[in-house]
């Protein structure tokens, strides 16, 4: 049974799919105005755990990702997240470029940082340019049914108007006339009504017409219109960074419920921050990192990705380059493993072309450790247990194989219990090469012949001239390795 804490119901719940077999996901995507940073990656990697441990439990996955390439403005911290300038359009005033080619440099970035993570690519990456018509309409059931209002070309949902506001994030309507940090824009009918479309003004880089104004649409109405085009309301699981609690969530929510009638999501996922050394990453104290960062430290993204998994995503992480250490250091331990294993089975782990439903059904594949990894991920995606279960499985292994009593069978049996791990944690490993010349192969086959034949002083003879050559060589029971030294 899957169980995940609900930021709506304040719960851990059983997760019961809309639709039988089948699971919808919508994760908020990036901002397209400058390269994501690790804390981004933090709930772009948990998402991926939840995809990927759901299709191994069997489910058929479909996962929507948005790409806001306009309305997210620059005092989204403020309020109701409708205040400041378009991010976007700030950056291509500096860089002097259009929003176009701002948003698709970036948007590019994004894709080629999540390839290098190794997170599954979305079935599907809406961009909010895409769909000004969808929001429109949406806009329009809104004010038809009298949830949202017009006043000089802007249009404001009226939080008044919809009784549920407040009930994801605990911002409810009374909670906000005392004390929210409130902007009082003219045209508002309340300080606490956030926008779903603005007028613009002459010199704003992306405008459209709409039947208020030629302007632009708020950020929040964006994603409501997106997954709705998408995937089938109720959506089953909406993730995001906890920073989109409130408002972004909370909006979408509203706006969502009022339009359709019907509810908007099942369960909400939530990941907290991502710390630096104790604190908050912000540009005034120079600890915001980006992956390329990561990488000029001579770190690999995989080291990233277990980090990342390190800790729950509902316990802050903290950074350090310290913490990286340890997680490059886990992630060799399994790296060398596999070189081990691998030569053993002469198989490597990408060989390994079984499904996962086929591999959980392959005769006698049962085990401890593979038992408490799914387990861990049943409970609320425990990926620090999960975690540890590997490296636990990865010990009793090499203890095997360093006495010795690991053959070509239980090598691939082993290979597949961890093929079936790996297959949610998403791990990718470079295969070391080891070239070994003809002449050292021949002498390692004479060798194996002449332990065979009980001839242990020819043996060790031939393999005192390999080690000359510059190699060296592992016994297996009826088998070897060959290395360099």
């Amino acid at each position: 049974m899957i169980a995940i804490y609900n930021t709506y119901t304040k719960s851990k719940e059983k997760f019961i799919p809309f639709r039988k077999g089948k699971v919808s996901i919508y994760t908020c995507g990036p901002t397209v105005y400058d390269f994501i940073h690790i804390g981004n990656l933090r709930a772009y990697v948990m998402a991926d755990i939840l995809r990927r441990f759901l299709t191994y439990r069997g489910y058929e996955v479909r996962h929507i990702k948005n790409i806001t390439d306009v309305g997210h403005l620059t005092a989204d911290d403020v309020a109701q997240g409708d205040s400041g300038e378009d991010k976007i359009g700030r950056k291509a005033k500096i860089e002097k470029k259009s929003p176009e080619e701002i948003a698709r440099f970036y948007e590019r970035a994004f894709y080629s940082d999540e390839a290098e993570m190794n997170i599954l690519p979305a079935h599907y990456f809406p961009r909010a340019t895409a769909h000004i018509d969808t929001m429109i309409k949406l806009i329009e059931e809104l004010i038809k049914k009298g949830y949202a209002y017009e006043k000089n070309g802007n249009v404001f949902f009226d939080v008044t108007k919809f009784s549920d506001y407040g009930k994801l994030s605990g911002n409810t309507l009374e909670k906000l006339k005392v004390g929210a940090r409130l902007e009082r824009h003219p045209d508002k009918k309340n300080p606490w009504d956030f926008a779903l479309w603005l007028k613009a003004t002459p010199d704003h880089l992306m405008q459209w017409d709409s039947p208020w104004s030629r302007g632009y649409p708020g950020w929040h109405i964006e994603c409501s219109a997106m997954s709705s085009q998408y995937l089938e309301t109720p959506i089953d699981i909406h993730t995001g960074g906890e920073d989109n609690i409130f408002p972004h969530h909370e909006a979408e929510i509203a706006q969502s419920e009022a339009a359709s009638g019907k509810k908007f999501v099942n369960y909400w996922l939530h990941v907290r921050h991502l710390l630096v050394n104790g604190d908050k990453m912000s540009k005034s104290k120079n600890n915001v990192y980006k992956l390329a960062d990561i990488k000029k430290r001579g770190y690999s993204p995989m080291h990233l990705r277990w980090f990342l998994m390190s800790a729950h995503y509902r316990k802050h992480l903290d950074f350090s380059w310290q913490a990286l250490d340890q997680a490059r250091a886990n992630y060799q331990k399994i790296a060398n493993w596999l070189d081990r294993v691998e030569n053993i089975a002469t198989i490597k782990l990408k060989d390994l072309k079984e499904k996962v439903n086929s591999i959980r059904k392959s005769a006698k594949l049962s085990s401890l450790y593979l038992t408490n990894f799914e387990k861990a991920l049943d409970d609320d995606l425990n990926t620090p247990k999960a975690l540890s279960e590997t490296l636990s499985f990865i010990i009793e292994s090499n203890k095997k194989l360093d006495q010795k009593s690991v053959n070509k069978d239980q090598a691939i049996k082993d290979l597949k219990i961890f093929n079936q791990m790996n297959f949610v944690l998403g791990l990718t490993f470079e295969k070391k090469r080891h070239d070994i010349p003809e002449e050292v192969t021949e002498l390692a086959q004479k060798r194996l012949l002449a332990r065979k034949n009980k001839d242990f002083q020819k043996a060790d003879a031939i393999r005192r001239e390999i080690e000359t050559l510059g190699f060296e060589i592992e016994d297996l029971e009826e088998d070897y390795i060959v290395k360099p030294k």
